[in-house]
């Protein structure tokens, strides 16, 4: 085994294994944890630079115990009704340690997505949490937070399989579950769930309409997709403005788990494009054919023109269980999942080890690059998600109802990080550091940041936000990346300052907390924490 390399970057030290590659600018793969206990079904990182990892509760017994002999009773529990092991944990990025933490009710298939505080609100799943509402509030690595069921309140529906999205006024909007076509909000309104029957027009009740794909568009209304077909939601007035046109190549939610993300959001903001990737044939999961090969199809669309028609791109590879990553550069990265099958257990096949990067400003055809393929196959209930360093954080893949170390397709409990081409050693006098930003900033307004950077290419800095989704299921609830109309970068010494103007309005980007990334020629720095507030 390699022997553990120790990386700092300004406040940031990090410990892993390299796996070396001779192409660095295609990326390279390290070993963060090689046991983490437990295997990470939604994954979602904090403003405190650690991860949350989250798995079901009726699992049966994981590989990390709860501490100090804790245990937890539960006679709904399919698995243990006593039940001493964790399935929950943090990842503390400084050292690479995981603290167990402890979740009472079941978690499987649930949803979430952080309030403007910066807690993590996380609802439904099965069973006894089918309704359930419960809330992590990030702390720092030696401190010791916890999870929170809430009491007197529950969920109107129960939801499973939901999907999560923050709002500009930071409500939460819960949407869908499995056989319940309703939506909800946190905090609550009265009047109980409202009927939302869009969701029950997919191709079966029993899939391809869950975790449907939601993006706040910058206008305020909610671009919805189900199965093949996409709506423009107001919320407000519980109303759909427009239908889009369909999108060809077949079913893209859940079961059948292609992924989307929205481009970054630039300019005068008035512009968003969906994009959505890969997915299984129709049918792959209800006639559970795991060979049938995954769709290599991409469709992307102008949702902010009503008269726009899905643009039609081929990936390199076919994919399902893909996890689409905004990048700080404004790019993404299509990683995880199989070439054949579908989401369920046992029912993929061929892992998709290989990277893709979607770069959206390159003419229709020569947008994708193929990047280093990793070594573990990451299936059914993996995830990945971007950290404050650039990185993708890899976790999960459990294709067995139960923790299952024997077969094809183990559990997987190692959690890895792959470093895109931005972050090779020969970017490194390109990468600026941030020395000194805000961290708490209102709605239209201006600040400064101040950067180092050995060699500063003055055209190509740019400042990106990019949220902190809640990622389960090949989507990453409620991810965002807006880029900042600047002035700058002016010298002042041996630093730059680079004047910025927050985002207008909620609409632009919700209130919360957002991983603010300085971009000089292609490479971005650590992110500085910053909270945008009403």
């Amino acid at each position: 085994m390699a022997a553990p390399i120790f990386l700092c970057l300004q406040f940031l030290c990090l410990a892993f294994t390299i796996i070396p590659t001779s192409a660095q600018d295609l990326g390279t793969w390290a070993t963060l944890v090689e046991n983490a206990g437990i295997s990470s079904m939604h994954t979602a990182v904090t403003p405190y630079n650690n991860v949350i990892l989250l798995d079901r509760t009726d699992i049966g017994a994981s590989e990390l115990k709860l501490p100090d002999g804790t245990c937890r009773s539960d006679a709904n529990d399919q698995s243990l009704q006593y039940d001493c092991y964790a399935h929950s944990a943090v990842l503390d990025l400084y050292t690479n340690t995981i603290r167990p933490l402890e979740i009472l009710t079941d978690t499987w298939c649930s949803s979430g997505q952080y309030l403007p505080d910066g807690t993590l609100l996380h609802t439904g799943g099965f069973n006894d949490g089918a309704q359930k509402f419960r809330t992590f509030t990030p702390c720092a690595a030696d401190s010791n937070c916890n999870w929170v069921e809430l009491e007197n309140i529950e969920l109107y529906n129960g939801r499973w399989y939901a999907t999560n999205q923050i709002l500009p006024d930071g409500t939460i909007i819960i949407i869908g579950g499995i056989s319940v076509n309703t939506l909800e909000f946190y905090p609550q309104k009265s009047g109980g769930a409202v009927n939302f029957p869009f969701l029950g027009q997919a191709a079966d009740d029993q899939g391809d309409n869950l975790y449907p794909y939601v993006h706040l568009l910058p206008q305020g209304n909610l671009f919805i997709f189900d199965d093949t077909q996409a709506v423009l939601y107001d919320y407000n007035a519980n109303a759909i403005v427009t239908t889009y046109p369909q999108l060809p190549g077949g079913p893209r939610n859940y079961p059948s788990a292609g992924s989307s993300v929205m481009l970054a959001l630039e300019g005068d903001y008035s512009t968003a494009e969906i994009v959505i990737c890969g997915g299984s044939q129709l049918n792959a999961y209800q006639n559970q054919t795991i060979y049938e090969p995954a769709q290599g199809t991409c469709g992307r669309i102008v949702a902010t023109d009503f008269d726009s028609d899905w643009e039609m791109d081929t990936m390199p590879l076919v994919r399902n269980m893909g996890d689409m990553v905004m990048l700080p550069t404004r790019e993404v990265i299509i990683v995880n999942g199989a070439q054949a099958g579908s989401q369920g257990f046992g029912l993929a096949t061929s892992p998709c080890l290989t990277p893709v990067l979607y770069q959206p400003d390159l003419a229709l055809g020569s947008r994708f690059t193929e990047l280093t393929p990793g070594t573990i196959p990451r299936l059914y209930h993996s995830t990945a998600n971007l950290l404050p360093d650039g990185r993708i954080l890899l976790a999960g893949s459990n294709t067995h109802y139960y923790y299952t170390y024997t077969g094809q397709y183990p559990t997987e409990l190692a959690i890895e990080a792959f470093s895109p081409g931005y972050l090779a050693p020969d970017n490194a006098n390109y990468q600026p550091v941030v020395v000194k930003a805000p961290t708490t900033v209102g709605y239209g307004v201006s600040f400064e940041v101040t950067i180092t950077v050995p060699t500063l290419v003055g055209d190509t800095v740019e400042v990106n936000l990019v949220s902190a989704p809640f990622t389960t299921h090949s989507f990453s609830q409620g991810q965002r990346l807006v880029n900042l109309a600047i002035t700058g970068p002016k010298p002042v010494g041996t630093k730059y300052k680079i004047g910025c103007t927050s985002p207008p309005s909620g609409n632009v980007a919700p209130p919360s907390y957002y991983m603010l990334f300085v971009v000089n020629n292609g490479v971005p720095s650590i992110a500085s924490w910053i909270q945008l507030t009403s």
